[in-house]
């Protein structure tokens, strides 16, 4: 997946913000909350995705090659792709949505009825 796919990609998904910060890194948000970042990080010079995950999916992801713990965020629960065969651009799009997901259900439910992620 391209850096302009996957900027395609997140802003497809509800209520999302983007920034650029740390270095050109690309930096999607829902309700101020980052849920996937593209960027240079690590080693190499190629782009980097990386998202937030649920507990299960961090452990198992982080067993498979191409796949590290996400450099500063590790301890939430986020990895990073290493290479561009580390998974399929679906696969990347599913964990992206979850991702999207989790970051939303951990706002409050008066945001989230604010963005619209909750009826009134």
């Amino acid at each position: 997946m391209t850096r302009v796919e996957f900027d395609v990609f997140c802003k497809s998904l509800k209520v999302t913000t983007n920034v650029i910060q740390w270095g050109n890194a690309t930096v999607w948000k829902v309700g101020g909350k980052i849920f996937a970042i593209c960027s240079h990080w690590g080693k190499g010079d190629h782009q980097k995705i990386g998202f937030k995950c649920s507990d299960f999916s961090y452990l198992v992801l982080i067993e498979q090659d191409g796949i590290v713990p996400g450099p500063y965020l590790a301890r939430a629960k986020w990895i990073q792709l290493e290479n561009d065969d580390a998974m399929s651009d679906e696969e990347i799009r599913a964990y992206i949505t979850e991702a999207h997901k989790i970051i939303a259900s951990k706002l409050t439910k008066i945001k989230q009825r604010e963005l619209g992620l909750l009826p009134s």
